[in-house]
């Protein structure tokens, strides 16, 4: 089984990169969308893997550290969970904000991707809730929910994931509730 690739990123839809290794081969490997500008194009790099062998297909699928990967992991382990919607829950947020979604039961957090319904998003927090405990506990506490509410504040407003962590990134939330946050968010952005 591949477990890493290194080599030169030749190309990057934004959902799939093809890295060329030393041996000269090239690799389709599907990436998490969210994350696509860390692969940029003609740049070296290490990109962590999890193969799929199917009948008809063996598909890479590629994460930029151990913790996305591992949350992978995790929701392949949900039934009714394949590999394509694991990534497309990848593109929710970052390990910890989707972690610490699960881990206080944000069901409309979870059903934000397209082929995830209530039940299935039920079925994510009761199979996980435990087991992402650890990644989120940073954002256990009041100031992580804040945070989250305002990246699916911005999301609801027709930002993409992105561009709403991109806007948080600079804010202080002491002391300070979501909405506060939501309109200095939305002054960083315009």
């Amino acid at each position: 089984m591949i477990a890493m690739l290194s080599g030169k990123i030749l190309s990057n839809s934004g959902a799939e990169i093809v890295v060329m290794t030393a041996g000269g081969v090239g690799y389709k490997v599907t990436i998490n969308p969210a994350r696509a500008d860390k692969w940029p194009v003609n740049s070296e790099t290490q990109i962590l893997i999890h193969m799929v062998v199917r009948e008809d297909a063996q598909e890479l699928y590629g994460f930029a550290d151990t913790l996305e990967r591992g949350l992978f992991l995790n929701f392949l382990s949900v039934s009714g969970i394949g590999p394509k919607t694991a990534m497309h829950l990848l593109s929710l947020g970052t390990v910890d904000e989707i972690a610490a979604a699960i881990a206080r039961s944000d069901l409309a957090y979870l059903t934000g991707v397209s082929g995830i319904g209530q039940k299935t998003a039920e079925r994510i927090v009761v199979e996980l809730k435990n087991k992402v405990g650890k990644l989120s506990e940073q954002f256990a506490d009041g100031v992580g929910g804040q945070l989250a509410d305002v990246v699916a504040g911005l999301v609801a407003l027709g930002y993409s994931a992105a561009e709403a962590r991109a806007a948080i990134k600079p804010l202080d939330p002491t002391g300070k509730t979501s909405e506060q946050l939501l309109k200095e968010a939305l002054q960083k952005i315009k």
